[in-house]
Parts: structure tokens; C-alpha cells; sequence
């Protein structure tokens, strides 16, 4: 697997010709392989910003959390909301990883859709459930169980497994 990191020039170290633009490209085998200067943004309960393609053609933009398993990034999300279905539909989603203490320091991450997982599978949907609940701990700190479900309905999961296509960074923390 190969990714393609584009690095934007920054203003960290002050002021320079064609800033803002792409000064560099690098190819890396993992996401593992990224610098620790943008993979910590994946790392801290920081919300992201998801793009998928809504009904009416337009970028539709979520903010959520962010989740990741080897270089597979992880999209969780209700079964029954529109934005499951538009996922479906387009399997490209664009994520924005933004430091809250720096908006000069982000990630944006360029994906694929590779698998789908239910959380009614009776073989892999335990898997839905467990990584809602971790991702809960990562970004709420209390409890065990995802507190969120929809209590009107008997709110079910579905679990995005997402190769990592492209990877654009730009800043410092």
C-alpha cells in the first residue's frame, strides 16, 4: 500500500515564497510511516470533519470522531441517518483533522470505503459495537457503554473500514 503525503508549505517558521501551496510530495507505505507532528492529531480526542457527497450532489460536511485501526481508517455512524446512506452511494470521504489550539495545524485524510460491518452481523457485529464504546472512552472519558443511541428507536450501527488514499498536511502543533 502506498499514500501519498502532500506537504503545504506553512508560515510556522515565518513568511515564505508560495506559501499555502503544495511544496512537497512524499510516498509512505503506512500511515504508521506518517510524521508525529500530524499522526498526534489522530491520536487526541480532537473532533473531525467528515465530507461525503449528500443527495443533492453537494459536499455534505459532519463534524465527529475520529477512529483508526492499522492504516484502516474507522467511520462509525447510525444505521438509519441520510449520511449512512450517501456513504453508500459514494464510498469517497475527505476527513479534516484540525488542532484545536492551532487552526494553522491540520490533516486532511482522502478515503475509500473497503467494508461495511452491521451491527446486527452475527459474526463481525460485536466488533461495531466494541469499537463505538472505545471511541466513546477516547473522547468522553466516563463509562463504558456508548451513551449517545437514539432512545426512541432501537438506534443499530454501521461500521466504515476506509483505505487511506491521500493525505495532505499542513503546519506545526
Amino acid at each position: 500500500m502506498a499514500i501519498t503525503v502532500s506537504k503545504f508549505l506553512d508560515v510556522a517558521g515565518g513568511l515564505q515564497a508560495n506559501q499555502f501551496s503544495v511544496g512537497d510530495h512524499q510516498t509512505i507505505d503506512s500511515i504508521s510511516d506518517l510524521d508525529e507532528t500530524y499522526k498526534q492529531l489522530m491520536d487526541k480526542p480532537i473532533p473531525v470533519v467528515m465530507a461525503v457527497v449528500g443527495g443533492d450532489g453537494r459536499p455534505n460536511l459532519t463534524p465527529m470522531w475520529f477512529d483508526y485501526e492499522g492504516d484502516k481508517v474507522l467511520v462509525n455512524v447510525a444505521a438509519q441517518r441520510s449520511k449512512t446512506n450517501w456513504i453508500r452511494q459514494t464510498p469517497q470521504l475527505t476527513l479534516l483533522l484540525l488542532n484545536p489550539a492551532n487552526m494553522y495545524h491540520w490533516m486532511s485524510i482522502k478515503v475509500t470505503v473497503e467494508r461495511e460491518i452491521s451491527e446486527d452481523d452475527p459474526q463481525d457485529g460485536q466488533r461495531v459495537t466494541e469499537q463505538l464504546n472505545r471511541i466513546w472512552k477516547k473522547y468522553v472519558g466516563e463509562g463504558d457503554e456508548y451513551g449517545l443511541r437514539d432512545p426512541s428507536i432501537d438506534e443499530r450501527r454501521v461500521l466504515f473500514e476506509c483505505r487511506v488514499d491521500k493525505i495532505a498536511t499542513f503546519g506545526q502543533p
